[in-house]
């Protein structure tokens, strides 16, 4: 997912919510019964029978059922903050792991933290418009002289695609999510946090990309204890350089309301992708705080793999 190792699993997720799409027909019913019998296919699209790729489509009569392509390289939720628009297909199993190092000076004082493995546990069930989704992590921070180490609490989620991108209307995929509280003391924030990211993706041209999310998520503030909603905002573009090589710019922010302490945080990181193979994927990256309460600089690595 993106679980962006600057931002622990407890600080993005939040409330539950119902996503409705609406698919809106290019014909009526009653234009289709005006048609001749050889017009039908021409109307509602040849591939009503073939398996449905996502939930829904911008038209009936697309001819496309969107959802995953296991004919292409593997497409993951990582290295960036936004997460992929698409699911990763019915009987598919992916792991998507890495490491971040994050460093912020504020004064005198210094926090470094480390984050690993960020592991992501992707399984296509059902159909290929859902995946469940499993994450858990084990963090390290030390400020100043004092370090805790510990484990994260457990992150629980599926990702439902909702339509394939149809010309400038895009891709989209909903994640229902939540963290439990399973982690150390010091990394746990004792209570089931929900949420929920709306996604968005357009393939521009065969070399270009992008994306963006959009979540809000129940956390809890570090400093008082008292809930709050944090909403999650995020933009990227993705460059193929090469057959086996691939690149994005992103900024993302995070929005707290109604929080005690907790403030805007913006960022701007960039990496590489190396496809290994269709079903293999090494990434690295590196960002920085665009504003003082956001860390100063962070860098990481990670891989994906996929079982089909």
């Amino acid at each position: 997912m993106s679980l962006h190792p600057l931002i622990s699993t407890r600080a993005l997720l939040s409330c539950w919510c119902v996503i409705i799409a609406v698919c809106i027909p290019t014909a009526s019913a009653g234009d289709a019964f005006d048609q001749p019998e050889k017009d039908t296919e021409a109307i509602f699209g040849s591939d009503n029978c073939e398996p449905r790729g996502t939930l829904f489509r911008w038209s009936y009569g697309s001819g496309s059922g969107g959802g995953p392509n296991l004919d292409e390289p593997i497409v993951t939720d990582r290295p960036d903050f936004t997460e992929a628009s698409s699911t990763v297909g019915c009987g598919v199993f992916q792991i998507e792991s890495g490491y971040t190092f994050a460093f912020d000076r504020d004064g005198p004082a210094k926090t470094q933290s480390h984050s690993f493995p960020e592991a992501l546990l992707r399984y296509g069930i059902g159909d290929d418009w859902l995946e469940m989704r499993l994450a858990t992590n084990f963090a390290g921070e030390t400020f100043n002289t004092s370090s805790e180490t510990g484990m994260e609490d457990l992150y629980v989620g599926m990702k439902l695609g909702l339509t394939p991108q149809e010309v400038w209307l895009p891709e989209m995929a909903v994640v229902p999510q939540m963290t439990v509280p399973t982690g150390s003391a010091k990394f746990t924030d004792g209570e089931v946090l929900p949420g929920i990211n709306l996604l968005n993706g357009w393939d521009i041209s065969e070399s270009i990309s992008t994306a963006g999310s959009t979540q809000f998520n129940r956390s809890i503030d570090g400093l008082t204890g008292h809930s709050y909603t944090e909403w999650a905002q995020s933009w990227t573009v993705g460059y193929a350089l090469h057959e086996h090589v691939g690149a994005y710019t992103e900024w993302f922010a995070l929005f707290p309301h109604s929080a005690d302490s907790a403030k805007p945080k913006h960022y701007f990181n960039g990496g590489f992708t190396f496809i290994v193979n269709n079903d293999i994927q090494f990434d690295i990256r590196a960002g920085k705080g665009l504003n003082d309460l956001a860390d100063n600089y962070f860098v990481g690595t990670g891989q994906s793999i996929r079982f089909k």
